[in-house]
C-alpha cells in the first residue's frame, strides 16, 4: 500500500527556509559530516507534509530523532503536548536547547538514538515517533526504539529510498525482501509515501530519500515467540540462496514443517511470507503453553471474605459470577533493582495488552500460595529459583484485584527469561524511578491488580523509594 501525497497541514506560516537552516548551522559551527550521515532538510513544504503524516493531536507527545536544525520540530510547536528531541551532535543539541529554553513543552537530549534508553519514553504516552534519520545509523535507531516492546502509536521516518523499500518489501521483491523487512513488518504495517529528491537537503546527497508511515500491527497474526522468530529469519537469510531446510536448527522436522506452512521442501527463505514465517516459528516452538492463553475449564477454589474455601468451580464460572478466589503475584527484581514487567497477551480474557506484574496467576484447586508462586515463575517466565520467593504483602479480594485474594511475593533474578507467547506479549526490565513516573502519568496502561500490588509494595519497609 502506498500513501498518497497530501496537501500539507493547515495554512500556518512556513518557519524555516533553506537559507535560515544554513545560518543555524553556521552559528552552531557545524560543517555537515558525511560520516555522521548529516543531510539537513531545507524544503519547508516537504517538512510540513512529513509532519502532517503523523496525524498529531493536542494530546500527543512526539519523539523526534535527529532533529538537526529543527526544521521538522518547528512544524510541531504549539500543536502537541510535548516534544522530545534526541540529537547526536553535541553542537546541534546545545543550539536546540538554547533555542527552546523558554518552551517547557520541548525537552532536548544530547544522545545517540541507536542507544537511547527507550524505557524513559513510556511515561509520555500517547506518543508518536518522527525521524529524518541519518543514513549511517537509521537501521540501528529503528531497531533500538521501534522494536517491541515500544511505546509508540505511529511513526514517520525518512531514510534513503532503498532502505524504505526494504522496510515494505514482500516475497518476490528480490534482495529488498529480507531480515529488515520481516523485523519491521512483524510489528508494523508499512506504507511508503513521497520520494524526497536530493535538492531538498543540504548538503545534497547522491541518492533519493523516501518517507514511510508505520502503524502498529494490531491483528492478523497468531501468538508466537518473537525471539525464536528472529533467530529463524537470521538463520534463513544468512545464505539467501541455500534451501531453508539447510539453515534451520537441528531437530526440526522440515518436511512436516513445510507441509504445515504451505511451501515446498526446497523453499528458500525469500519465498516465505510473513505469515508463513510466523507459522514456521510456531511449528518450531517447543513451549507446552504456546497455544493456551487460558483454559476456561480449570478448577479453582472458591473462597469467602476470610479466604476460607467454600466450594470449587471452573475458571469460566468463577469469572462470570465474580466469585472470590485466590491468586499470586511475584515481583522479580534484577541486580540493578529494575523490576521485570510483562505485557499481557492480546489473547487473554482479562486485561489484554496491558502491563502487569512480573508473574501472576491463579491457584489451582487445593494448591497453596507459595507453591503456586514457584510454579508460575517457571511457567510464565522460565525462572527457577534456589530460594523460595519472599511473601511481602497480602491483599484482600476486591473489584480491583478481579475478586482475588492476592499474596504478593518478591524474588531476584538477573538471567534471561522465556515466556509462552499465548500468555505474554512482551517482557522488559524497568527502573523503579521510570516505572513510578509511568504509573503516575498513565495508570490505564496497567492491570488494576498490578496497581494494587504496586501500592502494597510501596508500603513495605525496604521498597525502593519513589522519586
Amino acid at each position: 500500500m502506498r500513501i498518497a501525497p497530501g496537501p500539507g497541514i493547515g495554512h500556518e506560516r512556513v518557519r524555516m527556509t533553506g537559507r535560515e537552516i544554513k545560518e543555524v548551522l553556521d552559528r552552531a559551527g557545524v560543517l555537515p559530516s558525511k560520516q555522521l550521515g548529516q543531510n539537513f532538510l531545507i524544503d519547508p513544504n516537504m517538512a510540513r507534509w512529513i509532519v502532517s503524516q503523523l496525524e498529531i493531536t493536542e494530546d500527543d507527545a512526539v519523539v523526534e530523532v535527529g532533529p538537526g536544525t529543527g526544521s521538522l520540530t518547528e512544524q510541531l510547536l504549539g500543536r502537541v503536548r510535548k516534544i522530545i528531541l534526541i540529537e547526536f551532535d553535541a553542537r546541534l543539541a546545545a543550539a536546540l536547547a538554547e533555542r527552546f529554553r523558554d518552551d517547557p513543552s520541548v525537552e532536548v537530549h544530547h544522545a545517540d538514538g541507536a542507544k537511547f534508553d527507550g524505557r524513559k519514553l513510556f511515561k509520555h504516552r500517547p506518543l508518536k515517533f518522527l525521524g529524518n534519520l541519518p543514513y549511517s545509523s537509521g537501521g540501528a535507531i529503528l531497531k533500538n526504539l521501534l522494536s517491541r516492546p515500544h511505546p509508540f502509536e505511529r511513526a514517520v521516518v525518512m531514510l534513503q529510498k532503498e532502505v524504505i523499500e526494504r522496510l515494505a518489501a514482500k516475497p518476490g521483491d528480490g534482495r529488498n525482501y529480507g531480515i529488515l523487512s520481516l523485523r519491521t513488518q512483524v510489528d508494523w504495517e508499512v506504507d511508503i509515501g513521497r520520494t524526497v529528491p536530493p535538492e531538498a537537503f543540504h548538503p545534497r546527497p547522491t541518492i533519493d530519500s523516501s518517507v514511510a508511515v508505520l502503524r502498529p500491527r494490531r491483528s492478523g497474526l497468531p501468538a508466537f515467540d518473537h525471539r525464536l522468530f528472529d533467530e529463524l529469519i537470521r538463520r534463513g537469510f544468512a545464505q539467501r540462496r541455500k534451501q531453508l531446510k539447510k539453515q534451520l536448527p537441528d531437530g526440526i522436522a522440515w518436511e512436516q514443517a513445510a507441509e504445515a506452512i504451505g511451501v515446498t521442501a526446497t523453499a528458500r527463505a525469500e519465498e516465505l511470507s510473513l505469515a508463513q514465517w510466523v507459522e514456521l516459528t510456531r511449528f518450531c516452538d517447543p513451549h507446552p503453553l504456546k497455544d493456551l492463553p487460558q483454559k476456561s475449564g480449570e478448577i479453582f477454589d472458591v473462597v469467602d471474605e476470610h479466604d476460607e474455601v467454600v466450594c470449587r468451580k471452573t475458571r469460566g464460572e468463577v469469572h462470570a459470577q465474580k466469585l472470590l478466589h485466590r491468586a499470586v503475584h511475584v515481583f522479580v527484581f534484577n541486580k540493578r533493582g529494575d523490576l521485570l514487567l510483562q505485557q499481557r497477551s492480546m489473547f487473554k480474557d482479562a486485561h489484554p495488552g496491558v502491563w502487569d506484574s512480573s508473574v501472576s496467576g491463579h491457584l489451582d484447586a487445593g494448591e497453596d500460595y507459595l507453591p503456586a508462586a514457584v510454579r508460575e515463575l517457571e511457567e510464565e517466565m522460565g525462572i527457577r529459583t534456589d530460594e523460595a520467593p519472599e511473601e511481602i504483602a497480602r491483599i484482600a479480594a476486591c473489584e480491583a484485584t478481579g475478586w482475588e485474594h492476592v499474596r504478593l511475593y518478591r524474588t531476584r533474578h538477573s538471567g534471561s527469561v522465556k515466556f509462552p507467547a499465548a500468555e505474554v506479549e512482551a517482557a522488559a526490565w524497568f527502573p523503579v524511578v521510570e516505572l513510578t513516573a509511568w504509573i503516575r502519568s498513565r495508570p490505564e496502561d496497567f492491570a488494576s491488580g498490578f496497581i494494587e500490588c504496586w501500592n502494597a509494595y510501596l508500603k513495605t519497609p525496604d521498597a525502593s523509594p519513589a522519586p
